[in-house]
């Protein structure tokens, strides 16, 4: 995936259905391509370019770590 794929406009939370940030394993802090949803603190791999939007594919964020994407998520 790519930041400005389409796909990411109607793609939501399993959870809450809200929108969900897209993380590329570029960032250091990011092992591998993830769906990040700041607001519950969970991230859903994204394997060979399909998103795993099952609830029990996410796993929770520790807060360390979602400080630190938040951050990088920022304008």
């Amino acid at each position: 995936m790519n930041p400005e794929d389409p796909l990411l406009k109607i793609l939501a939370c399993p959870l809450d259905k809200g929108p969900l940030h897209l993380l590329t394993a570029a960032d250091p802090l990011v092992p591998e391509e993830s769906l990040y949803n700041p607001r519950l603190r969970r991230r859903y791999p994204v394997v060979d370019g399909i998103p795993q939007l099952l609830p029990s594919s996410g796993e929770q964020v520790p807060e360390d770590e979602h400080e630190q994407l938040l951050k990088r998520m920022s304008p």
